[in-house]
């Protein structure tokens, strides 16, 4: 079996990809542990100047080999073209992206660099898999220096219909260089249909055809296991003891503007208007640790937090009860898992998301006995496969709100069912699963879409049943 080379913007400390691990490490986890392998990509550390040299140290059955990012390529290449530009577009959020000529100059030099330092390491019959939107390009300039391996890439966010990504300068030039990959993987089909019907446009049909949705899981087993072995944590009880017997519903998203925070804290207190016999019966927790806090953007985001959240607490709240909880700093994943065993609603409501993996994970940490609530974003990745949850429009509070007073009067049969539809598809595509479909596509064995999900159809908004006479 070739050597797998996985790259990524940012290269994982192979010490935290263990079991309390999220993200990228954790997907790629049997990948890596199963076949020699290397792991390139930036450290995470800026210098006066892009390395040019990998540093390199093995872990396992993986090399880790890593650059510092320059200063100036921090900026442009990361912070400028990738997260005030690419992020937005592709997230539909045309109107709020920033767009500056140095910032995709330096996008361009950093995917090069990258590209620059990890040829020398490559060997003739490795297996490269390159993954997300900050190199887009590094393929094509792999081939620029003559290697000639097998490349796929693997988009994880979620991409925009060819009318908005064409509002991003230089959106032909990031298609041309796909022409350099043989698998390009998404999260859904509706994703593989945008960016076929984009190729298509700029006169790439023969690339549009290595286009094919590869929806990523997680590790279900492991995470629910997590979960029942967290529930009896003292982190855990000291939360379950100061609800006081009541309900809780949670929301655990990095802080940003693609995740629907505001219109979901204004969900939640539709909730408690529409619905005031829920009122000290519920709490909601919504974790959202602070990210790109040096942005102006994302300082007013978390003033808008704090002034809903504010509100909904001062206008509703009684001497022993407090509707919201509101925390943004990091909590840990196993105490995160813990809370969601714990939690009777489940509220992943982005505006726009590739998969959404909390929405799996909080399926997974549920008690099989007495499971909560998924109310799931019908713009997330994970809506196509999770059709137990209780589907809404993000961008509307009442949708919100009636889903949550669904969810909290839901008999527990119901529930159930739910549950182990969920259960079943959290299980059959974990993140194993994922890795080997992406990975028979890229070696050859299978046609894309043949190994894709191709089987996957979007869930229906089914309506909770009628709710029983008292």
């Amino acid at each position: 079996m070739s050597r797998l080379v996985i790259v990524a913007n940012r290269v994982p400390d192979p010490k935290e990809a263990g079991p309390t691990a999220g993200g990228l490490a954790v997907a790629l986890k049997d990948a890596l542990a199963n076949r020699d392998s290397m792991y390139f990509g930036w450290s995470g550390k800026t210098a006066p100047q892009t390395g040019t040299e990998a540093a390199l140290h093995r872990h396992g059955t993986t090399t880790y080999a890593t650059i510092d990012l320059g200063h100036d390529d921090y900026k442009h290449f990361y912070q400028g073209f990738s997260n005030a530009a690419l992020w937005p577009v592709l997230h539909y959020r045309l109107g709020i992206a920033r767009f500056d000529r140095r910032d995709f100059a330096g996008y361009q030099r950093t995917n090069a660099a990258f590209a620059a330092a990890l040829a020398p390491l490559l060997k003739p019959d490795d297996t490269i898999w390159i993954h997300d939107f900050h190199l887009f390009l590094m393929a094509a300039e792999l081939r620029a220096l003559g290697c000639k391996q097998r490349i796929g890439f693997f988009l994880h966010v979620p991409f925009p219909p060819r009318s908005v990504f064409n509002g991003l300068p230089h959106a032909e030039k990031l298609l041309e260089a796909m022409e350099a990959i043989d698998a390009i993987g998404m999260q859904t089909e509706d994703d593989s249909e945008n960016l076929r019907a984009a190729l298509i446009a700029v006169g790439k049909g023969d690339v549009a055809l290595r286009v094919g949705a590869f929806a990523i899981g997680i590790d279900a087993s492991g995470f629910a296991k997590l979960a029942a072995q967290r529930a009896e944590a003292k982190e855990v009880k000291r939360l379950r003891d100061s609800l006081a017997g009541r309900s809780l519903a949670i929301g655990i998203d990095r802080l940003d503007y693609t995740k629907g925070l505001p219109q979901r804290i204004a969900g939640f207190g539709a909730m408690l208007e529409r619905f005031p016999r829920h009122r000290g019966k519920i709490t909601f927790l919504q974790v959202a640790p602070v990210s790109r806090g040096d942005v102006a953007m994302y300082r007013a985001l978390r003033r808008e937090l704090d002034e809903g959240v504010g509100r909904i607490n001062g206008q509703m709240a009684e001497p022993d009860w407090a509707p919201i909880r509101y925390i943004t700093r990091a909590v840990p994943r196993p105490t995160l898992a813990g809370f969601m065993r714990m939690a009777r609603i489940g509220l992943v409501t982005p505006l726009r998301d590739g998969m959404n993996l909390v929405a799996k994970e909080y399926v997974a940490a549920q008690d099989p006995a007495d499971p909560g609530v998924l109310v799931l974003s019908r713009f997330a990745g994970a809506a196509v496969e999770l059709d137990g949850a209780l589907i809404v429009n993000p961008l509307d509070p009442d949708d919100i709100a009636e889903a949550l007073d669904a969810a909290m009067d839901m008999p527990a049969d119901e529930r159930l069912d739910r549950w182990n539809r969920n259960w079943a598809k959290v299980k059959a595509v974990t993140a194993s699963v994922w890795c080997r479909r992406f990975l028979s596509a890229l070696e050859g064995t299978k046609d894309v879409a043949d190994a894709g999900q191709a089987e996957a159809q979007p869930a229906r908004r089914r309506k909770p049943r009628a709710k029983r006479a008292a």
